[in-house]
């Protein structure tokens, strides 16, 4: 395939690294700076922009008729607007707030986790995320669709990053040199604790998971996720 990069930081710079070994062809790489594209001659876009600029990148790929697989956090309160414009168009489009394929199953992991502990009420759950200090959003957006899937099937109202609360879901949240991302949850008792946790020791498992996404979406037309990528 064709790819189109939208976003050439770290993550740019790693999926560009796995689509060509795996036989595709980078052919527009759009770093922050305002850069006009021609986005048809793209197979399929992945986008690993700024939060600012991933509502129009998505937008735009849309328009031209260019699949797009997104993994930007912090502009989700859009996400409804472009989905239902997606759908509109006819396009084709996957968000996830993380690609990574061992992230997936732990999302699955923590969902049923989630449902086993909630009649039990002797636990406290919270969670702790940790990533590089270049990262610009807090919480991750990984650790959001954790916090959801716990809240749906829990009596927590919500997530807050502030303080620990027994009516709110606690992350906490740390910046830390270049860590590519941890995510733990935790259900504390009286007398014991039960814990789940995902370490990333790079990009590579993020970068391999758009690639892979970005292929499964070429030919097909609607609004996925990587559930759907992974029929999870």
């Amino acid at each position: 395939m064709k790819i189109a990069l939208l976003g050439y930081g770290r993550m740019g710079k790693a999926i560009e690294k796995i689509a060509l070994e795996r036989g595709h062809e980078i052919v527009i790489k759009k770093d922050v700076e305002p850069q006009e594209v021609d986005l048809s001659i793209a197979d399929a876009a992945i986008d690993f922009s700024h939060p600012l600029a991933a509502f129009d990148n998505i937008k735009n790929c849309i328009d031209s008729k260019v699949p797009v697989v997104s993994g930007t956090t912090g502009w989700l309160d859009r996400f409804e607007d472009i989905k239902t414009y997606c759908q509109e168009k006819e396009g084709a489009f996957i968000y996830a707030s993380n690609y990574s394929i061992g992230v997936n199953l732990f999302f699955n992991l923590n969902a049923y986790l989630a449902k086993m502990m909630h009649q039990i009420a002797e636990y406290d759950v919270s969670m702790e995320e940790i990533h590089h200090i270049h990262k610009l959003d807090a919480p991750s957006g990984t650790a959001i669709t954790l916090a959801d899937d716990i809240i749906s099937n829990s009596d927590k109202q919500q997530w807050n990053i502030e303080t620990p609360s027994s009516d709110d879901l606690f992350i906490n949240v740390k910046r830390e040199g270049e860590v590519p991302g941890t995510h733990q949850v935790s259900y504390t008792s009286s007398i014991d604790s039960i814990e789940i946790k995902h370490t990333a020791f790079n990009r590579t498992g993020f970068a391999l998971g758009a690639v892979v996404a970005a292929e499964w979406l070429h030919d097909k037309k609607g609004v996925f996720n990587m559930k759907d990528v992974l029929g999870l």
